[in-house]
């Protein structure tokens, strides 16, 4: 049975503030992959992305991922975790993914710090480039989609949960199961 929820999207989706929420709202344990990856490498997503480069940081993320065995858990992945297939087929066998739909209007509305986030692209690449690439892959392995503008993450929690009623993932009082 698939006990978890993972959270997929651009940096500046909200997936680990929606995933902290989640996981309170419904008594779910909470794990982060970019801190998990800063934890277990020592170093800042920025520092192993000026190291190695963007591919190196991709790899990393892909063996951290699949390392992960959870239940019961909302998981808020790096926003270039849906490069890995690899990855992604680890995370469907034990979650529920959920695409965190955000316009790029509303991304750069709430970006401040493109150069040191650590996010994972090509030295040339723009972030508006790099935005449509990933948009196919976060559809790709998407269980649902849910658009986010104009939503708090109160209200993304909340549809997210309601989301998942019909899969039976939560008992008659909001529960895991």
């Amino acid at each position: 049975m698939r006990s978890n929820i993972t959270l997929i999207g651009m940096p500046g989706a909200g997936k680990s503030t929606i995933g902290i929420i989640l996981a309170k709202n419904l008594s779910l344990g909470f794990i982060d992959t970019d801190v998990l990856i800063q934890i277990n490498r020592q170093q800042s997503l920025q520092h192993l992305l000026d190291s190695g480069g963007h591919l190196y940081l991709r790899r990393i993320e892909e063996e951290e991922i699949c390392k992960l065995n959870l239940s019961r858990h909302v998981i808020a992945t790096g926003g270039s975790a849906a490069y890995s297939e690899k990855a992604m087929r680890h995370l469907a066998q034990s979650s529920h993914i959920i695409f965190l739909q955000v316009s790029f209007d509303e991304l750069l509305r709430r970006i401040r710090n493109f150069e040191s986030r650590g996010i994972a692209k090509a030295p040339e690449q723009t972030f508006e480039e790099l935005f449509a690439e990933r948009q196919t892959l976060y559809q790709r392995y998407a269980e649902i989609t849910i658009p986010c503008d104009g939503l708090n993450q109160d209200e993304i929690a909340d549809r997210i949960a309601a989301e998942l009623w019909p899969l039976r993932l939560y008992s008659d009082s909001g529960v895991p199961l």
